[in-house]
């Protein structure tokens, strides 16, 4: 006999449990009121003797109170009673407790340490913990059906931003920029009329990204093109003012002079405004803005030359970088950029290569900008250009009513992500096994996805009107629910993925780099879609399979298989799991050949896929750099630089950031040991586990050094 469990997971029948249940309650009555263990039995063989193929637990539950009552034990089977109602509340027993205290002591490591542009030490940032920690508990206890909870606990699979879940908000999205600019839009309840120069227009999509931040948990991206029509604006009034100023008085190549100057200035002081406000506003979320900076230079833009103008402002103050706190120089974590290579400016004797040369310089000593190829980008998405959302993640082409497709105002409704490694270690080998686990994983990522979409539904355009009435998202009516950009395909929703590398591992003894490897994760990668595209047609819900960095979660599926299925040599004992389809950081592969290799991983991955390269002595290898950027232009959509060097951002110091005798990385020019403050590069063995920064934990790997 099967038994549902109340999470509706089937098991097999274990008569123990019930032997268990009953005498736990005999033992709290006197003895007159007892079963006998003849009785007990008698009680478990007439569950047995109903030849059910299945029971539900709570008929089960239900049988033996009947019996307890027809034996004429009312005592017991009122302890019966009220032992089920004390397990039951422990299951839905409130966990916050402990949590939140931990944050307000500073000693929640997991939670303060989730979020690298968020500083947990600051009190508005941890009213912003707080909260979130009370909607993960009502989360897991009430919210979610139990399967999808425990699943989640389970690491079956990744229930993303549960510390939001309680409010109807969704994830990431691309902010119409050029309707709010254009035709204005409101904030606070007041309006913002349409910009009358660049300076201004920098300043307005600056509150709108941070208004915008505050109403949702993920990132924003920004399409910087809007902009090229206000920077010919403030030209046009620059030359007015000049003309009526000087009228003849002054040749056409001064007067030009004179705009050109007035002009840069602008130009810079705009671009500026961008970097620090972006840098120095908190969202009420507590936390910088998540931004991206989407820099093309589309061949067809009328303001292609302000474009080029500006975005060449943007790459040389990235570049600068910003003054911290002792006056240094470094690099902001935000705004993140993305460039893009088109026919004009990929180094191939393009008239925009200058600007391209400038952003690898930018890469070679601030890491940013990353990098799309236009040709790849419209061989995969139906001719289209356009940016991923701030969570890196893809929308899939949708068209309006006149048949133009359209990008920007739309967003994605959440995340869901498998641990694929588990299921291969559960499958030990077995194929058969493996795809009959992996489609009810698959089936579960639905249901939680599912839960995710239904959340949203019935949500009120006032709930933010930043995003569904004043025009980042859409102009709905006052009291409009959002219904309409749920279906249809407008908006996405996506199913992640951890480790391919590390389930081809378990199921082929390859890496997925190995021909035959390769042929599994391909089949692996291949059905994820198939399901996203099946979901899709039987919903209408933009379905979408998102491969793209996903931090933590690496270390959080890996340490929970470890803890339950021990050390397993190249997969739970190095600390982490593989990135969605990436080469294993210790597999030896050129630059060139892993973006070829993982260029196919990404056509499937349509959903979100980025792949990276690390590159040592970056500053000193830029030729080496033109010519990655130039590979990345012919073979993969996106692309992004790490390096191998290491960078401490309280004082600038560029060189070896070596181990303090305290267990702690210390910068040998100002002595900071603020991990978060510094770039340290890994070395030695190798080793990359969830170790790092955590000094009481470090010392058991102190023998090999401790790493990162």
């Amino acid at each position: 006999m099967k038994v549902i469990k109340r999470d509706g997971r089937v098991t097999d029948y274990d008569r123990n449990k019930i032997l268990v249940a009953i005498r736990k309650a005999n033992d709290e009555v006197e003895s007159r009121e007892q079963v006998t263990e003849a009785q007990i039995e008698a009680i478990i063989a007439g569950i047995e003797c109903l030849h059910k193929e299945t029971m539900h637990v709570e008929e089960i539950q239900d049988i033996i109170e009947q019996k307890l009552m027809a034996d004429r034990k009312f005592v017991l089977a009122k302890t019966y009673i009220i032992y089920r109602y004390t397990r039951e509340l422990v299951r839905k027993a409130n966990t916050t407790d402990e949590s939140i205290m931990g944050l307000i002591k500073h000693s929640n490591k997991d939670v303060m340490e989730e979020n690298s542009n968020k500083n947990a030490v600051i009190a508005s940032t941890q009213r912003d913990l707080i909260a979130g920690e009370v909607s993960k508990d009502l989360t897991r206890r009430l919210l979610l059906p139990e399967k999808i909870s425990k699943a989640h606990d389970e690491g079956i699979l990744h229930f993303h931003d549960s510390d939001y879940f309680l409010q109807s908000i969704f994830n990431c999205c691309l902010i119409n920029i050029k309707d709010m600019l254009d035709n204005g839009t409101v904030m606070n309840a007041k309006l913002i009329e349409s910009p009358k120069s660049f300076q201004v227009a920098c300043t307005v999509m600056t509150q709108i990204i941070s208004a915008v931040a505050s109403s949702q948990y993920g990132g924003q991206s920004v399409d910087i093109r809007h902009l090229g029509k206000y920077l010919r604006i403030s030209r046009e009034k620059y030359k007015k003012r000049y003309v009526e100023k000087f009228g003849d008085s002054i040749s056409e190549e001064v007067l030009e002079q004179f705009i050109d100057e007035r002009l840069k200035d602008e130009l810079r002081s705009g671009v500026q405004t961008i970097q620090y406000q972006i840098n120095t506003l908190m969202t009420t979320n507590g936390q910088s803005p998540f931004v991206t900076l989407f820099l093309n230079l589309d061949k067809d833009d009328e303001y292609i030359e302000e474009n080029a103008m500006i975005i060449e402002e943007i790459l040389r103050q990235r570049l600068q970088g910003i003054k911290n706190e002792k006056g240094v120089y470094v690099t902001p974590a935000f705004p993140k950029l993305i460039y893009v290579l088109d026919e004009h400016n990929c180094l191939k004797g393009g008239k925009y290569d200058y600007i391209t040369k400038l952003a690898v310089q930018c890469s070679a000593k601030r890491l940013y900008p990353d990098y799309i190829s236009a040709k790849k980008m419209r061989e995969n998405y139906e001719g289209n250009v356009f940016s991923c959302m701030g969570c890196r993640s893809f929308l899939s082409p949708w068209k309006d009513e006149n048949g133009n497709y359209k990008f920007e105002g739309r967003f994605n409704q959440g995340v869901v992500s498998l641990n694929l490694p588990q299921i291969g270690i559960l499958a030990n080998g077995d194929e058969e096994l493996f795809w009959q686990i992996f489609e009810e994983r698959l089936a579960l990522c639905y249901e939680a996805l599912m839960c995710r979409h239904h959340a949203l539904e019935g949500t009120i355009s006032d709930t933010s009107p930043i995003h569904w009435q004043y025009g980042a998202i859409a102009r709905l009516k006052k009291g409009e629910t959002i219904d309409k950009l749920l279906h249809g395909g407008y908006s996405t929703i996506s199913l992640g993925y951890i480790g391919l590398y590390e389930v081809t591992k378990l199921m082929k003894g390859v890496s997925h780099t190995d021909p035959v490897g390769t042929e599994f994760a391909l089949k692996v990668m291949n059905r994820m879609r198939e399901a996203c595209e099946t979901w899709k047609k039987e919903t209408g819900i933009g379905f979408g399979l998102y491969g793209t960095p996903a931090e933590s979660l690496c270390y959080r599926f890996a340490r929970i298989d470890k803890e339950r299925f021990g050390e397993i040599a190249d997969i739970t004992d190095k600390g982490y799991y593989t990135n969605s389809y990436h080469v294993d950081v210790r597999e030896k592969i050129d630059a060139f050949s892993k973006f070829t290799f993982e260029s196919q991983f990404q056509v499937i991955s349509s959903g979100g896929a980025i792949s990276y390269v690390e590159i040592p002595n970056m500053k000193n290898n830029l030729e080496a750099l033109e010519e990655i950027v130039k590979f990345i232009y012919d073979n993969i959509q996106y692309a992004e630089f790490n390096t191998k060097s290491d960078f401490c951002h309280v004082c600038g110091f560029d060189g070896e950031i070596k181990i303090n005798d305290d267990l702690q990385w210390e910068c040998p020019q100002c002595g900071n040991h603020d991990h978060s403050k510094m770039n340290v590069t890994r070395r030695t063995c190798g080793y990359l586990g969830e170790n790092f920064w955590n000094v009481g934990k470090t010392k058991e790997i102190n023998s090999r050094v401790l790493h990162i």
